[in-house]
């Protein structure tokens, strides 16, 4: 892909972080199988902080250049996660 690039913003509102950051994990899992979703780079922010972005996915990279599956801050090392 050349030029000009635009990034898809997907509201969807949600009682606390948790839940919000819950919600991300299923999407982006959902809609992986597009070529063009970065599903490592899912964030969630408050509606009336959306300059403070939250990462939803661990951000540490893995072998050949993936990055972990894992929920961010998560326990333990990285590791790829089952697939369901």
């Amino acid at each position: 892909m050349s030029g000009e690039r635009f990034v898809v913003h997907l509201p969807v509102a949600a009682e606390d972080l948790d839940v919000a950051k819950r919600y991300a994990r299923v999407i982006s899992r959902a809609v992986g199988f597009l070529g063009n979703v970065d599903r490592a780079e899912s964030t969630v922010s408050s509606e009336d902080a959306q300059g403070v972005h939250h990462r939803v996915f661990c951000d540490r990279l893995l072998a050949a250049g993936r990055r972990c599956p894992r929920a961010a801050d998560h326990g333990g090392d990285c590791a790829p996660a089952a697939r369901r």
